[in-house]
């Protein structure tokens, strides 16, 4: 259990565990606004619990009002949490964070973890704090995850690779030429995405499957 700094105001603490969620947002957006570092531990623990989503956001924006030296170390600790929420919302957190210290927990185990939410959110940090030299390297791990998962999942993958920018370019080039129909397809809509950021992912997909199943000659022509 983490503890709590007994000095401060219990009204708050009860706030944040209240039943109506109305009440826990605004203690939530209490808690940013004072930024009390003895909330670490408190704000941290109730990311892992909180249902709402405008809660655990609000969480998430008071840590990143409090000092980085004592929130990142408390986060880092979430990500072996065997509560899921706990490590996607940690994950969130440290990307809003945006301290590179937190690089090397991007682990890929949490890049390809069993749960769908952490894994989005471990993409979403990763791209946030690979140093530059690590790019590359982090653009190859995640284009092994082409052509799995629902379509939010292979959404948020492509954004993550998007986010690396022309680095990609090289491992496009080879999931693009991959056996795997659904990969081929995955990778030709994360391509369009790259070159035309305003293009639509559904679009994109509907667009690059085309090519996939009629060739990219046959495919532009379709197209007229």
């Amino acid at each position: 259990m983490i503890p709590i700094n007994h000095n401060q105001d219990p009204r708050l603490l009860a706030a944040l565990a209240a039943g109506n969620s109305s009440t826990r947002l605004e203690a939530a957006l209490a808690a940013g606004t004072h930024a009390d570092p003895g909330l670490v531990g408190t704000l941290v623990a109730r990311c892992a619990v909180e249902p709402d989503f405008f809660v655990r956001d609000m969480l998430t924006w008071a840590l990143t009002r409090l000092p980085a030296e004592e929130t990142v170390p408390r986060l880092l600790a979430e990500l072996r949490s065997e509560r899921a929420q706990a490590r996607s919302q940690a994950l969130h957190t440290l990307s809003k964070i945006g301290d590179r210290t937190a690089w090397p927990a991007i682990t890929p185990v949490l890049l390809d973890d069993a749960d769908d939410d952490v894994k989005r959110s471990a993409w979403r940090a990763a791209v946030v704090l690979v140093p530059d030299d690590g790019r590359e390297a982090l653009a190859r791990q995640l284009a092994a995850q082409f052509g799995r998962g629902d379509r939010d999942t292979r959404l948020s993958l492509s954004r993550a690779l998007v986010a690396l920018g022309d680095v990609i370019e090289p491992v496009l080039r080879t999931a693009v030429a991959a056996a795997d129909p659904a990969v081929r397809a995955h990778a030709r809509a994360t391509e369009r995405l790259l070159h035309d950021p305003d293009a639509g992912f559904d679009l994109a997909v509907d667009e690059a499957k085309r090519v996939v199943a009629l060739g990219p000659e046959r495919a532009g022509g379709a197209a007229c």
